[in-house]
C-alpha cells in the first residue's frame, strides 16, 4: 500500500504542472513593422512591442545615433542595464524602435533621413498604438531625444516626453572632438557590406569607449558588445540635431506635455551654462532646461554621475535611473 502511494506521489510530481512564481513570468514581445511615408518612397519602421499584463501605458523609445532598439534592452546583466525590462516589470509596455536607416528598419537614401522624417515615422508608430493604450509616452536618447522632441512638438499626440543624453546647451569644446570620430559607414570594415551611401556615418573602430562610456569603467564585455553591434546615423540627422536642439530652432518650444530630462554629469551636454546645462542636481537640471520647454506643464530632472554619454550601459542604472523613469511615468495624469 505504501509503495502504491509512493508511486502516485512521484507521478503527480512529474506530470502535474507547478505554477511558476510571479517573478518568473516573461513579458510577451512582438516584432512590429509599421509602414511610414518617406517623401515619395515607402518605408517601414521596425519596433519590438512588449506588453506586460494589465499595462495601460506604453513608452515608445527611440535610440541615438549608431544604436538600434537594443540600446533600451542591453542583454549584459539586463536586470541592471535593460530599461525595457525595468519598465515591463513595472507593468509599463514598451515599443523600442530602430530609426529609419538602421537595424531592421528600411534603409533609403540618406538624403531622405533627418530628424523631421524620423519624427514623422515615429508619429505613425504612435498612431498605431493609441487605440490599444490609455497613455502613450515617448522617450529618446541623444539624436533620438531630438527626434522625440520634434515628434512631440509637431504632433502633440503624447502624454509625456523623456529626453536623455541631450540638453539645449552643449559643451562644444568636448562635443566637437567626439563627433570628429565619425566616418562614412562605407569605410567601416564591418558596416561597408551594407552598401550604404556616403551620407550614412558611424564611429571609427575602437572609438566607442572614449566617446560613449568614459569615465565609466572600461568593462570589456560591455565595450566589446557595443562595438560589435554599432550601427549608423545620417549626416541629415547630425545637422538637424544641432539646429533643433538649441536656440536656432528649438523643437521643444511647442511641446505641451510633461517632460523628464535625464542626464549624466560627465556628458558633453552638462557643464557650466552656456557650455552645457547645469547638471549639479536634478533640480538644477530641470531649472536649466525649463526655459526651452515654454509650453510644457512641468519639467522634471534626474542626474546620474560616474558614466559617460550612453549611460544605459552603466551597472548603476537600476539603482536610481530606472526607478526615476518609472515613478515619473506613473505620475502622468
Amino acid at each position: 500500500m505504501r509503495f502504491r502511494r509512493l508511486i502516485a506521489a512521484v507521478m503527480l510530481a512529474v506530470f502535474v504542472p507547478v505554477p511558476a512564481p510571479a517573478n518568473a513570468t516573461q513579458t510577451p514581445c512582438t516584432d512590429v513593422n509599421t509602414p511610414v511615408g518617406l517623401g515619395l518612397t515607402t518605408a517601414t519602421m521596425y519596433g519590438r512591442l512588449c506588453v506586460p499584463e494589465t499595462a495601460s501605458t506604453v513608452m515608445v523609445l527611440v535610440p541615438g545615433g549608431t544604436y538600434t532598439h537594443d540600446y533600451w534592452d542591453i542583454p549584459i546583466d539586463p536586470d541592471v542595464r535593460s530599461v525595457r525590462l525595468a519598465l515591463n516589470k513595472a507593468h509599463i509596455a514598451t515599443m523600442t524602435v530602430d530609426r529609419i536607416g538602421t537595424g531592421r528598419s528600411s534603409k533609403p537614401l540618406s538624403l531622405l533621413v533627418d530628424n523631421v522624417s524620423q519624427a514623422q515615422a515615429v508619429h505613425r508608430v504612435i498612431q498605431s498604438l493609441r487605440p490599444r493604450f490609455d497613455k502613450v509616452v515617448i522617450g529618446g536618447h541623444s539624436i533620438g531625444s531630438v527626434i522625440t522632441m520634434v515628434e512631440a512638438g509637431t504632433y502633440r499626440d503624447v502624454d509625456g516626453v523623456m529626453v536623455t543624453g541631450m540638453t539645449h546647451q552643449w559643451d562644444y569644446l568636448r562635443a566637437v572632438p567626439a563627433l570628429a570620430n565619425s566616418i562614412p559607414a562605407a569605410l567601416d570594415p564591418v558596416l561597408s557590406v551594407r552598401g550604404l551611401d556616403p551620407g550614412y556615418l558611424t564611429t571609427m573602430p575602437g572609438a566607442r569607449y572614449g566617446m560613449f562610456h568614459a569615465p565609466g569603467p572600461n568593462v570589456s564585455s560591455v565595450v566589446d558588445y557595443d562595438e560589435s553591434t554599432k550601427d549608423v546615423f545620417t549626416a541629415g540627422e547630425a545637422v538637424t540635431t544641432i539646429v533643433m536642439s538649441n536656440l536656432v530652432l528649438p523643437a521643444s518650444a511647442t511641446i505641451n506635455a510633461p517632460v523628464l530630462t535625464v542626464q549624466t554629469t560627465a556628458d558633453y551636454f552638462c557643464g557650466t551654462p552656456p557650455l552645457g546645462a547645469d547638471c549639479s542636481s536634478a533640480e538644477a537640471l530641470a531649472a536649466s532646461e525649463r526655459p526651452f520647454f515654454t509650453h510644457a506643464p512641468r519639467v522634471d530632472g534626474y542626474v546620474l554621475s560616474g558614466y559617460g554619454h550612453c549611460f544605459n550601459f552603466s551597472a548603476d542604472a537600476a539603482s536610481g535611473y530606472h526607478d526615476a523613469v518609472i515613478e515619473w511615468a506613473r505620475s502622468l495624469a
